[in-house]
């Protein structure tokens, strides 16, 4: 399927399209962990500072033909119809990271547990990732297994199982033992009648726990435990032993991942912030608000948020924690995924993955106001505070707060 696309899209690539490398000093690899093969089990993308390897490639941004059928599910549109358009448009691009390449032993890195948005998997938001990877944090990607995301696979034991039946698995997709049979699992739409706030508010918990589990895992890696990786892989995972500075952890994402930080926040303390990109806080309930104790930095789209998502924002204000919120301007729900760099300016605005600002800048900005407010909370000894400023709101490009209309905030919540 990778040769088909690759050689499907080569009239398609431009010059001006392509995932931004990071622009921090430390060259950026990438590797993904499986533990526990079951539905259960943990599943994330791991991004994180490496050491120069020219034998090492950089991964297939989407990772496999199903992540297509899931996205095609999850805009309610013809599979085989998707995969010809998906291919042709997004099949040849890769990630800026090199894909299994040594790990960069230098002290100890700050951790960011990172949650993907509704309709989305770990490989989506290789921007923001590569780039803080590229600054000297190690980032896991969680691919969620909630039914939320587009698409995302476990395996089930199947003592028939043959060699040859993983022939067409992708080389970092394969599992170690011959005997797992790989399951899919697609987005689960809502059902007739069925009340989206219950559905959704499980699968943030769940989300939320997929998190913790994320940072344990990481955590007994660090201290040198062996962890069987269920995919096969060249990576020395124990090579991250000692290498993470888990007293500087924080949890990041966009849209319900966004409201998977709030939740990770109030479950696990370990974390000691959250940055929230465009945040969906339908899932939430309202009681959790005062147990979460750890500040978080609310970076909005201009187009996304409304005045009701808005106010249940501003009841985690706090006089003692620190509570900030941007917006920045000209930007939509989709500047934050990769997808706003890989489609020209006319089709990126007809299917709102483009703003009217250039999604470089856009993302320069929510980059930069990030690690100056991860640099402030994690105790970092980094020159991020130079973009201090930017958590304040203070750019052409920036509104402090939220540009929804205080009159519209003031009726929502007399009412």
């Amino acid at each position: 399927m990778l040769g088909r696309t690759q050689v499907a899209v080569m009239g398609n690539c431009s010059n001006t399209l392509g995932i931004p490398p990071g622009k921090g000093p430390h060259q950026v690899g990438c590797a993904d962990l499986m533990v526990d093969h079951t539905v259960q089990g943990s599943f994330f993308r791991l991004y994180y500072p490496c050491e120069p390897s020219p034998s090492s490639e950089k991964p297939c941004w989407i990772p496999s033909q199903e992540y297509f059928d899931g996205l095609a599910d999850f805009m309610k549109i013809n599979r085989s119809f998707a995969e010809r358009i998906f291919n042709y448009l997004y099949g040849s691009y890769r990630i800026p990271a090199f894909w299994e390449a040594p790990f960069k032993s230098n002290g100890k890195y700050p951790l960011v547990i990172f949650s993907h948005g509704l309709g989305a998997f770990r490989t989506l938001y290789s921007a923001i990732c590569a780039e803080l990877a590229s600054r000297g944090f190690v980032v896991a990607s969680v691919e969620h297994r909630d039914e939320s995301g587009s698409a995302t696979f476990y395996f089930k034991e199947n003592s028939q199982m043959q060699q040859q039946a993983h022939q067409a698995d992708t080389k970092n997709s394969k599992p170690v033992q011959e005997n797992l049979e790989k399951v899919w699992m697609y987005y689960r739409a809502l059902k007739p009648g069925e009340e989206e706030f219950s559905l959704r508010n499980n699968q943030v918990q769940q989300r939320a726990n997929e998190c913790i589990r994320a940072l344990k895992i990481l955590d007994e890696i660090n201290s040198g435990k062996s962890v069987t990786n269920v995919l096969q892989s060249e990576f020395d995972w124990s090579s991250l032993k000692n290498s993470l500075d888990l007293c500087k952890t924080a949890v990041m994402g966009h849209s319900f991942g966004g409201a998977t930080v709030i939740e990770t926040l109030c479950k696990e303390l370990t974390f000691k912030c959250g940055v929230a990109l465009d945040t969906w806080m339908v899932p939430l309930k309202e009681e959790i608000f005062p147990n979460v104790k750890q500040p978080i930095l609310f970076i909005n789209s201009e187009k996304f948020q409304w005045a009701g998502n808005i106010i249940r924002m501003r009841k985690l204000d706090s006089a003692s924690i620190q509570r900030k919120m941007i917006t920045i301007r000209g930007t939509v729900h989709q500047s934050f995924p990769d997808f706003t760099f890989l489609t020209g300016n006319w089709i990126g605005k007809v299917l709102k993955l483009k703003g009217d600002i250039d999604p470089h800048l856009a993302m320069d900005l929510s980059n930069k106001a990030s690690l100056a407010f991860l640099q402030r909370h994690l105790s970092l000894d980094k020159d991020f505070n130079q973009w201090d400023p930017l958590i304040d709101g203070k750019d052409e490009n920036l509104i402090p707060g939220t540009n929804i209309h205080a009159t519209h905030l003031a009726t929502l919540q007399y009412f």
